[in-house]
């Protein structure tokens, strides 16, 4: 049985898991931390689209702390892909770019070389998605990339992971 929850009782519950999550990393629990954030997630999909878009990034965060370059790449692409607006599309891809970047300068590009089916099974039916992802794992891969997207954002973040 599914249980659910009226939108105040949700979002009360969901702010409630916000700060444990965040009072779990500030302790540098970040395990508990990862799983108050994937409570989250499950409860915000459908319901709530701008927290679950928030809990992905503080989970994409959590896997930067973590050395986890590809799992903050994937948290991302989710953000994204399940944007509810423009707005928040865009602003994914400029966080995205912040990411691409910090795994840039720590020198794990080719850590987004492979291993990216679960991202490419989530984007398959969005052409503009997976043109952008197949160019992110070439730029992983050293290879050269002049794809040129049609939302500036996605251009700028794809330069951020060029070197």
């Amino acid at each position: 049985m599914v249980i659910k929850y009226e939108p105040l009782n949700r979002r009360e519950r969901i702010a409630k898991l916000f700060r444990e999550a965040i009072e779990a990393e500030n302790r540098n629990d970040l395990e508990t931390a990862k799983k108050k954030l994937d409570e989250i997630l499950h409860e915000s999909m459908e319901e709530e689209p701008e927290l679950y878009f928030e809990a992905c990034f503080r989970l994409a965060e959590i896997f930067l702390q973590e050395d986890n370059y590809r799992g903050a790449v994937k948290c991302a692409f989710r953000a994204i892909y399940y944007a509810s607006n423009n707005d928040l599309f865009r602003l994914g891809f400029k966080r995205l770019g912040n990411i691409l970047f910090i795994t840039k300068e720590a020198g794990r590009k080719e850590d987004l070389a492979e291993n990216m089916e679960s991202v490419r099974a989530l984007v398959k039916d969005d052409e503009l998605l997976s043109s952008f992802l197949e160019a992110m794992v070439r730029v992983a891969r050293g290879e050269p990339v002049e794809t040129s997207f049609p939302v500036k954002e996605m251009n700028e973040a794809l330069d951020l992971f060029k070197d």
